[in-house]
């Protein structure tokens, strides 16, 4: 096979020539630059990024982190068909704390893991990037297990080779999407499309937290607030089914210094201490949720996360964006602002092979937990 790959520690390291190649970086989370953000700030992961070679010329890009969970942290979140299945599964992986090679970028929701050229082969060159993904495990200390992480429906054809290296297939959360049309032009132009129920909605969580001031963050701002930002994000965490690294949030003041207005940080304020904040990120004509913080002691009086969304929805159509993908998690209340899901499934496997044959037909009777679907616009 005339495939070969070339591993990487850090992305200084990386030539120019493969970026140049490879022609990756028109989408900001394969750019040397945002991965560099996250490299800098959480030192306590083990990145590795994986160029696939053919005759020596980059043609392929991967992205890998190995970080260390709980493996209750994986399970709690799936619905498994019985306690005892789930106890099974627990014991397979002794309860304890595991190392997981994670193909894809372990803080964002969605395809960002891997690239390939235009004009390649995509089965033949990804299975050469399943080769990279195997050379990267195999040369890592005790590791658990493997996960490839969140592709799109359009994708499995090409992803679902992976089962050849014996991973299996899962579903997992959707992303939920907000496509904008292009005549909204003001958040009052968005509330209008709605039916009736859910404009009342959308207006009474701007109603409840008129109290709240706001503001767009500055990198000093960051700054200053880091540390409040890091106990509400921890907040959130602590609330959320499944997260499998916590970020430090020295990122955003990596992301803020190196995109400036691509990249938004605003505060949310009672009587000037700070009880809430959203993230998100500019990626063409794209607007994406980042991670966001809550002060739950006072959300329900003030409605924070309503307002968070009702937010979201006004940043979209304020950058002129074509739709808005709000993340994973809190699905149903998302779809009441009328997101809509997006299907993600990912590939995992235990990296020996003896519990990775037991484990794979518990894999494929995970679902995910359903939610109900709201049609909010006339």
């Amino acid at each position: 096979m005339p495939f070969t790959s070339e591993i990487f520690k850090t992305v200084d390291a990386i030539p120019q020539a493969y970026w140049n190649s490879v022609n990756c970086c028109t989408n900001i989370y394969y750019s040397p630059k945002f991965l560099k953000t996250f490299e800098l700030a959480n030192t306590d992961i083990e990145f590795n990024y994986i160029f696939t070679l053919k005759n020596k010329e980059a043609v392929a890009f991967a992205n890998t982190q190995i970080v260390t969970i709980g493996i209750e942290t994986i399970t709690k979140n799936i619905t498994i068909s019985s306690d005892k299945i789930r106890r099974a599964v627990n014991n397979l992986f002794c309860n304890n704390q595991i190392r997981v090679l994670f193909c894809g970028n372990v803080f964002l929701s969605g395809e960002y893991g891997t690239f390939i050229k235009e004009n390649e082969n995509k089965v033949e060159t990804f299975k050469a990037i399943a080769e990279g993904i195997k050379q990267v495990s195999k040369a890592s200390k005790k590791l658990t297990a493997v996960f490839v992480k969140d592709f799109k429906n359009e994708s499995l054809p090409i992803t679902n080779h992976l089962e050849s290296f014996d991973y299996a297939a899962m579903q997992v959360e959707p992303n939920m999407i907000i496509t904008l049309l292009p005549e909204w032009h003001s958040f009052d132009d968005y509330t209008n499309a709605l039916k009736s129920k859910y404009r009342v909605k959308a207006n009474r969580a701007d109603a409840k937290s008129e109290a709240l001031t706001t503001k767009l963050l500055s990198e000093e701002d960051i700054k200053l607030y880091k540390n409040a930002l890091q106990e509400l994000y921890q907040n959130t965490i602590d609330n959320a089914n499944f997260n499998a690294q916590i970020l430090n949030l020295d990122t955003y003041i990596h992301l803020k210094t190196t995109f400036k207005e691509q990249f938004i940080v605003k505060g949310y304020f009672l009587e000037e201490k700070l009880v809430g904040f959203l993230s998100a990120m500019q990626n063409d004509t794209h607007l994406d949720a980042h991670f966001i913080g809550i002060d739950y002691s006072q959300n329900k009086e003030f409605a924070i996360y309503p307002r968070i969304l009702n937010d979201y929805v006004r940043l979209g159509i304020e950058t002129k964006s074509t739709q808005i993908n709000l993340g994973r998690t809190a699905s149903e209340i998302k779809s009441t602002l009328g997101a809509k899901p997006e299907a993600l499934t990912c590939y995992c496997k235990h990296n020996r092979y003896l519990p990775n044959q037991v484990l794979k037909p518990y894999i494929k009777k995970v679902q995910i937990k359903s939610f109900k679907q709201h049609s909010v616009f006339k």
